[in-house]
């Protein structure tokens, strides 16, 4: 059966099933994880229920950590739920069937194979999107295959593979240039050596590449991705194919331990874990993930630690309370003296969006320039500073003395919440109402008691559907639109059969046609045979 899956806005606790008076569908981590989670071709799967008004209304169930619908993965089984042997076979096999065609090992050497090929005879196919030795190109000959292949692009994959650009499943929107150089200058100002990108595969590149045009330059970095296609460009200590939803890594224990070295390299002193996660992601899973990396990090950790920052993220403004409430039960992960003032820290950034504007090259909204929206709503949530992170001032920003951040220019400082409050860079007006500062299209209605746009529905549900304003139900599974698309799809229906119908009619017609006028034809031709004997 299909599993529609919700993504709600808070960290849950270990055992808690889900916030009161909530509806949807969520994430359960049980309070006993000596049970393993079943497998799926993406990892460990997560535990689900069905809640309504923060109450479980059906059995739980195991689905896919990766893609939210099942088109891409349709796993599913019940918790209480006994598998045959033959079934548990069967779906061993179907895991093994959906693994890529070469392993880890087998992809490093044939990297180290095609880098010593001369220029001429590198190949890369388009189509299965594939680096190629010479023993492949006959099964390739019919492809579009791209040849020449320089040292340049071996470095920068990402610009060689085509994004995959599913929503609900890789959502592969990449950083934009001025955005990677910006992070890559910030490093070294901050006293940072090690980089662990997860799912930020352009940022590694430019740290590599810098790094190994620079010898100034000591940084190093390790990716952490879904996408097996770039295990063909990395070796086993640059790159480990990872799930961060789920944290499993595909490789095995040689993975693992990769990472283990990498975060505990100089007794932990000096990394940062940058992540860009999937707007529509699970934020109670990343949440887990991130956890085990920091106790990762923290087993190999010195006393003495100074320079740790540990975590910068990428989000929209509009998903604050979500990384809020992550943060907030994040805190209690790190004891470290040196951590006893950097989350008030974040909480401010995250309450104020006071960051640097994210820019993505092949996303459609948040892109530099005429071509994309007039602002990117993605920001940096980070546990750094604000006031180490100097934003430049000719992309129109400046330091607040009063806040120690940078903002924008138009932000301006509020003497009423003592803060520079604006989150998309225009000046906000202070509501002594609602007593707080609010977005400058808006105003102060007296009958929903909050300040919100002129043309808004008063009384409208806070909670529950926006449809019919019932609260047992959402939006997605209202009745009302259930009835109006099962009309649709019968109209539909119909509309195809009745097309199928008259094509297959208009084919008829012409098929008799075409006989009749081969009919005359032959007769014309034996009548003139006729006339000619």
């Amino acid at each position: 059966m299909a599993a529609p899956r919700d993504w709600l806005g808070a960290v849950e606790e270990e055992g808690n099933s889900g916030l009161q008076g909530s509806s949807g569908v969520e994430v359960v981590f049980p309070s006993d994880p000596a049970t393993p989670a079943p497998l799926c071709p993406h990892g460990p799967t997560l535990l689900f229920v069905k809640v309504n008004q923060g109450k479980e209304e059906s059995r739980r169930f195991y689905a896919c950590s990766a893609c939210r619908d099942r088109k891409d993965c349709n796993f599913f089984q019940w918790e209480d739920e006994k598998l045959s042997e033959a079934r548990l076979a069967a779906r061993e096999a179907h895991n093994r069937r959906c693994q890529p065609p070469l392993s880890r090992t087998q992809c490093a050497e044939r990297y180290l194979k095609f880098i010593e090929l001369p220029l001429a005879e590198r190949k890369f196919c388009q189509r299965c999107q594939q680096l190629l030795l010479p023993d492949d190109w006959e099964k390739h000959r019919e492809h579009w295959v791209v040849g020449n292949i320089s040292a340049g692009q071996l470095g920068r994959p990402s610009q060689l593979l085509r994004p995959l650009e599913n929503k609900k499943t890789n959502a592969q929107y990449l950083f934009a240039e001025r955005t990677c150089h910006f992070l890559v200058d910030l490093l070294p100002a901050l006293g940072l050596t090690r980089v662990l990108c997860v799912g930020t595969p352009r940022l590694h590149e430019l740290i590599r590449l810098k790094a190994s045009g620079d010898e100034k330059s000591n940084i190093k970095s390790l990716l952490l991705d879904i996408d097996f296609r770039y295990s063909q460009f990395y070796m086993e200590d640059s790159f480990c194919r990872y799930n961060m939803f789920n944290h499993h890594f595909f490789d095995g224990k040689a993975a693992l331990e990769v990472c283990r070295t990498f975060l505990q390299e100089d007794k932990g002193e000096g990394v940062i874990m940058v992540t860009d996660p999937p707007f529509g992601g699970l934020v109670e899973p990343l949440a887990v993930t991130f956890k085990k990396l920091i106790a990762m990090w923290k087993e190999g950790q010195s006393q003495a630690v100074t320079k740790n920052y540990l975590y910068s993220g990428f989000s929209p403004i509009f998903l604050n309370p979500e990384f809020v409430s992550f943060f907030q039960a994040s805190a209690c992960w790190i004891t470290s003296a040196s951590f006893h003032r950097t989350f008030i820290c974040v909480d401010e950034a995250m309450k104020y969006g006071c960051m640097l504007e994210v820019d993505y090259d092949n996303h459609a909204l948040y892109k530099h320039g005429k071509t994309g929206r007039k602002q990117s709503p993605v920001r940096i949530f980070t546990n750094i500073p604000p006031s180490k992170i100097i934003l430049p001032s000719e992309e129109g920003y400046r330091f607040c003395p009063l806040c120690q951040r940078y903002v924008s220019l138009e932000n301006q400082h509020c003497e009423h919440c003592n803060s520079c409050t604006s989150k998309d860079g225009r000046k906000w007006n202070h509501c002594f109402l609602c007593k707080k500062c609010v977005k400058p299209s808006w105003i102060h209605c007296s009958l929903c008691g909050h300040c919100a746009l002129p043309d808004h529905s008063c009384g409208a549900p806070k909670d529950g559907c926006f449809i019919c304003g019932e609260l047992d139900h959402k939006r997605s599974t209202c009745p009302q639109i259930t009835a109006s698309k099962k009309v649709i799809k019968a109209v539909r229906k119909q509309k195809q059969r009745k097309s199928k119908k008259t094509k297959m009619e208009t084919v008829k017609e012409q098929s008799m046609n075409h006989t009749s006028v081969t009919r005359k034809k032959k007769r014309r031709e034996r009548a003139h045979q006729y006339l000619c004997s």
